[in-house]
């Protein structure tokens, strides 16, 4: 019998509140960006609504230079459970196609979360299936609480993964792993999903928050500069042969030198002292 999932605390990120979205809570606070999906009484069911919020504020996170990370995470019992199954009763297939164009769904999401200079992490508690998993499966990191429990279930109700799971989970823990939870449905722990690799740490529910500030701490400590780099050479090492990413490692290797941050830090190094970054 699975345990009973845990509510998320709300505390310690009060901050600035964007207001305007009905199903995400956005707030901005020391230089983090903190989306928070907000349909508890639906476990956070990605509609149409929340898709559409949540793609707005990713576009505004990955503009504000005052961002240095963004936090995605749910309210209530589950970080997501998926597609808002209801829908799918009066789906067509041209009734799909235009919900993606006009939404972006999750392939333009993912894609703004892998194209944006700035780490995305996911926060997960909970149920986090279906579309849930998807989003978690697009992020840069993932920390998870012990109550979390992740799976790809659309066998279940008639579909196939249609946010990247035949696409992106085959890369990140192996194709026959991918298609054994996509043809069975099944649920996994967090501490599976981190013997697979798609899960950074796997902590108690009252130390998540902690964990994931602690990690945002460091993050920030380093050069904005430096992370985007990183990030963007790591992401072309999905897509390229390893002759062609090395190759494409050495000229971003090479551009940073051209940096005040890169400068900066061979000067603190050799000085003993902290580096004072930039960001340019």
């Amino acid at each position: 019998m699975e345990k009973p999932v845990k509510k998320l605390e709300k505390a310690s990120i009060n901050g600035e509140s964007m207001s305007g979205f009905k199903r995400v809570i956005y707030e901005k606070k020391d230089n983090v960006a903190w989306i928070t999906l907000n349909n508890p009484e639906r476990y956070n069911a990605l509609d149409y609504e929340m898709r559409k919020e949540l793609k707005e504020a990713l576009e505004d996170a990955g503009k504000d230079g005052d961002i240095r990370a963004v936090v995605i995470r749910g309210s209530g019992k589950a970080f997501s459970a998926g597609a808002d199954i209801r829908a799918f009763l009066e789906w067509t297939p041209l009734k799909v196609m235009e919900v993606f164009k006009e939404v972006g769904t999750s392939f333009v999401i993912s894609r703004i979360i892998r194209e944006m200079p700035k780490p995305v992490i996911a926060v997960v508690h909970g149920y986090c299936l279906g579309g849930g998993f998807e989003l978690t499966q697009a992020c840069d990191i993932v920390i998870a609480s012990e109550d979390a429990v992740f799976g790809q279930p659309e066998i279940n109700v008639g579909v196939i993964p249609g946010g990247g799971g035949t696409q992106r989970l085959p890369r990140l823990i192996g194709e026959k792993k991918a298609k054994e939870l996509i043809f069975t449905g099944d649920r996994v722990s967090a501490r599976e999903m981190a013997d697979l690799g798609l899960v950074n740490r796997v902590v108690p529910p009252d130390k998540l928050i902690d964990t994931v500030n602690e990690l945002l701490e460091k993050i920030k400590s380093k050069s904005p500069v430096m992370i985007a780099a990183a990030k963007e050479s790591i992401n072309a090492s999905m897509e390229m042969s390893l002759t062609e990413g090395l190759k494409y490692e050495a000229q971003i290797f090479a551009n940073l030198f051209s940096t005040e941050d890169q400068k900066e830090g061979a000067k603190a190094f050799l000085e003993k002292r902290k580096p004072e970054w930039k960001g340019r």
